[in-house]
């Protein structure tokens, strides 16, 4: 196989690995909090929105240490044990208790840290400048395929359920923890790709093997030391005029992922004018947002090299998608259905709500999602492909501190005030990643300029 046929394969199963993981967490977080609100126990008194503020904080936290442990360990292996953590965090819904909730949400929060920081790392040392945003948008698309299969599930086995049995969550989060350890076996069919001439010197290792091998070359290099460089790495990136102009689009990515994943199936779930299927409305929620993403993820990959106008269009109609998204959600939506109780809400909302707009607004939020995600793993990955897993770190430090806290105000918040903070958000965040797009595309002219 050629060296380029290996680095696609790479990424192929890289993104499968992923697909069969987050099957099983993305369809736990989306339904999470409807499960939890049907517990026939006074011994549980959890929340699914505090558990993922919790994630969400200790994955933030977690970043600044994830590019030592991939630095020391490799990405493959660190991938392996944090999908292990994710399975744990799952299995845990079997038999629920307050403390082994909160205690597998911390777990899971530093188990996300690595895992991402190593699947960044992947997909850089795997592409070039011309492949990356090809290589995103295939992983993007295989990633969100998730959100396919686990609500398919879903909706299949809730379908006309009007109350979560005991005997109904213990059978679908047994299967996801089965799917969730499939995909964490999957990594290690990753292979050190070759390396490129012009570029060996700068390429990071994939395997724990080229760790050891870049290590010996350099016996004055301790693994701790190589730990504190790339932390030291992390710090240094995060101040820089480039990530300073990007943390605010990726703070709106974290904003607009708890909405997506866990805040709007609650608010579908709990519309009782939807009728006596409102839980398993959920399920289809998640398909429909998972058809946006894949179709947003490949088509955007597809496009990438023929793209003139670099990647401001495709912000830009993101940005577009999720306002129209927010608008109909606001006209939709009772204002209360975010923390109405199990029995639903019977406010109504703006219009005589429809399930057709509701499963639209699905579909657009997961295609303006695809948007900004894979131009921002476009971006970074062009921006940082030196230290692709420290860039990658930052990143999704600074995507998940926002998500916390956006789980964190979803406990309180009515809905019109969290598609405001939306609102707000996309468009700051749209606006700086045109600015750090300019940047990119100077620097891209330089380098063919110093190449001739």
């Amino acid at each position: 196989m050629s060296p380029e046929g290996k680095r696609l394969l790479n990424i192929i199963v890289l993104g499968f690995g992923f697909m069969f993981m987050f099957t099983a967490f993305q369809t736990c977080g989306n339904i999470e909090q409807t499960v939890i609100k049907s517990f026939n126990s006074t011994e549980f008194h959890g929340s699914g929105y505090t558990s993922m503020a919790i994630i969400y904080g200790v994955f933030s936290a977690s970043n600044l240490i994830a590019p030592s442990v991939v630095t020391v360990i490799g990405p493959q292996l660190s991938m392996f044990f944090s999908g292990l953590l994710y399975s744990g965090y799952i299995a845990m819904f079997i038999y629920p208790y307050t403390w082994s909730f909160y205690t597998a949400s911390v777990l899971v929060g530093i188990g996300a840290a690595v895992l991402w920081t190593a699947q960044g790392n992947v997909l850089a040392i795997n592409s070039t400048d011309s492949t990356i945003g090809r290589n995103s948008g295939i992983f993007w698309a295989l990633l969100q395929f998730s959100l396919f299969f686990g609500n398919l599930y879903i909706y299949c086995v809730w379908h006309g359920h009007d109350h979560i049995t005991d005997k109904d969550r213990q059978t679908v989060f047994i299967s996801l923890t089965v799917i969730s350890l499939v995909g964490c076996f999957l990594f290690f069919l990753i292979r050190k790709p070759d390396p490129e001439p012009a570029s060996s010197e700068a390429s990071e290792s994939l395997l724990q093997a080229e760790s050891t091998e870049s290590t010996a070359s350099s016996p004055q290099l301790s693994l701790c030391s190589q730990a504190l460089d790339a932390f030291f790495k992390a710090c240094k990136m995060f101040v820089t005029k480039e990530m300073l102009l990007l943390s605010v689009s990726i703070g709106y990515t974290g904003l607009e992922l708890t909405f997506y994943s866990g805040v709007y199936g609650t608010c579908i779930g709990a519309m009782t004018r939807f009728g006596q299927d409102a839980k398993g409305l959920i399920g289809i929620s998640g398909i429909c947002i998972g058809i946006g993403e894949i179709l947003g993820g490949g088509v955007f990959g597809m496009l990438n090299k023929c793209n003139r106008f670099g990647r401001n269009p495709v912000v830009l109609l993101g940005l577009i998608t999720h306002f129209v998204a927010f608008y109909l959600i606001f006209l939709n939506i009772a204002s209360d259905a975010p923390i109405a109780p199990e029995a639903g809400t019977d406010l109504q909302a703006y219009i005589t709500p429809s399930v057709g707009v509701a499963l639209l607004c699905s579909f657009l939020l997961g295609l303006g999602d695809s948007c900004f995600n894979t131009q921002l793993l476009s971006i970074i990955g062009f921006m940082f492909r030196d230290n692709s897993a420290p860039a990658f770190a930052v990143f999704k430090f600074i995507q998940s501190i926002m998500a916390a806290v956006a789980f964190f105000y979803s406990n309180y918040l009515l809905l019109h005030w969290q598609l405001l903070i939306l609102v707000v958000a996309g468009f700051l965040g749209s606006t700086t990643f045109f600015l750090a797009e300019t940047l990119a595309e100077s620097s891209r002219r330089e380098s063919d300029y110093d190449s001739i």
